[in-house]
């Protein structure tokens, strides 16, 4: 015979599982946050104080082409062996 009530060691683990949810959404926003404000936050301010241009856009504010030649030194094949 089944019952319709699931028994008291699956009710227990059920509300135990929601805790766990709950617990694990507000430990990822605290961990982003601080990963954030001590990480990444000051590495930008640092940047922006240095005046450091990561993705050399500095010199899409000039008139004209932004086009940059490729590296052509080593051979095709040895490039096509290579990509990165």
């Amino acid at each position: 015979m089944s019952s319709a009530t699931p028994s008291f060691g699956r009710r227990l683990l059920e509300g135990w599982l929601e805790v766990a949810v709950r617990f694990g959404e507000v430990q990822t926003l605290v961990l982003l946050g601080l990963v954030y404000f001590f990480v990444i936050g000051p590495m930008s301010m640092v940047a922006a104080l240095a005046r450091r241009d990561f993705l050399a856009k500095r010199s899409l504010r000039e008139p004209g082409s932004a086009w940059q030649e490729a590296d052509t030194t080593a051979g095709d094949l040895e490039r096509s062996k290579h990509p990165f």
